[in-house]
């Protein structure tokens, strides 16, 4: 027994430091809060967590034997490994291509835009018409505004698109505009918690509560929601300055 928990310790020390250098790493550069919890990332990462964490160091327990010759047990482990290694690599690349890009500001929401949020074919459009936004692999997630284009045809067609599923202006990277461009609109845009539609009434009260706790105004038009793939969240503004100071969950 004593040689089956050691060597089940050791694999899990293993597979511990490997996943903690990997989501550390997507965690620091792309996921942190919020975009984590607005991209719903805890799914694949307890998928991860599961198999490196859990099954291949309890698969160790169970094969390991002091009777067992060396090199069949050595057999064992690397058979092990080399499945955490394909599940860890898959859960890696779907992080990787669902990382966070941009916190993009459009019509009257915030909305997070991950890497497979864009096209190839709009990449290719943006990399001629506006590079200087276009997004590139060492990026960090940037704050940019997206407005609608000022063709009335071309605004139709990505509302109708919108409408349907397809692409929105967020994911067309060709008509991204500079932050600070689109700051004067966003204040035209903040409202009160009340008046925001992306909230339940049981929701806008809990956030009410939340937002007075933190000692900011519950009862200002200071907000605006922040979306993604997991449920809003309620971003506090600054008039005055349009920094953030607070960002809320609804549950």
């Amino acid at each position: 027994m004593r040689f089956r928990l050691a060597a089940m310790g050791l694999h899990l020390l293993a597979s511990g430091i490997v996943l903690t250098v990997i989501l550390g790493g997507l965690y620091l550069g792309w996921y942190r809060w919020p975009g984590w919890y607005l991209a719903d990332a805890i799914q694949v990462t307890l998928v991860l967590a599961g198999v490196d964490l859990v099954a291949g160091p309890l698969l160790t327990f169970i094969i390991a034997s002091p009777a067992k010759p060396r090199r069949v047990l050595m057999r064992d482990v690397a058979v092990i490994a080399t499945v955490q290694l394909i599940a860890l690599t898959y859960g890696t690349m779907s992080l990787w291509n669902g990382r966070p890009l941009y916190y993009a500001f459009s019509e009257d929401v915030l909305s997070l835009v991950q890497a497979y949020d864009i096209e190839d074919a709009e990449l290719a459009i943006a990399r001629k018409l506006n590079a200087p936004l276009l997004p590139h692999w060492y990026n960090l997630p940037r704050w940019i505004w997206a407005p609608l284009p000022q063709d009335s045809a071309e605004q139709n067609k990505i509302i109708a698109s919108a409408v349907t599923g397809g692409s929105d202006v967020i994911s067309m990277p060709r008509y991204y505009k500079p932050w600070d461009a689109g700051l004067p609109e966003l204040r035209m845009q903040l409202k009160k918690i009340d008046d925001l539609k992306y909230f339940s009434g049981n929701e806008k009260k809990l956030l009410k509560e939340r937002v007075r706790a933190a000692g900011l105004a519950a009862d200002q038009p200071n907000t605006l929601a922040l979306t993604g793939r997991g449920r809003p969240l309620l971003a506090v503004w600054d008039p005055a300055n349009l920094k953030i100071l607070g960002v809320f969950r609804a549950k």
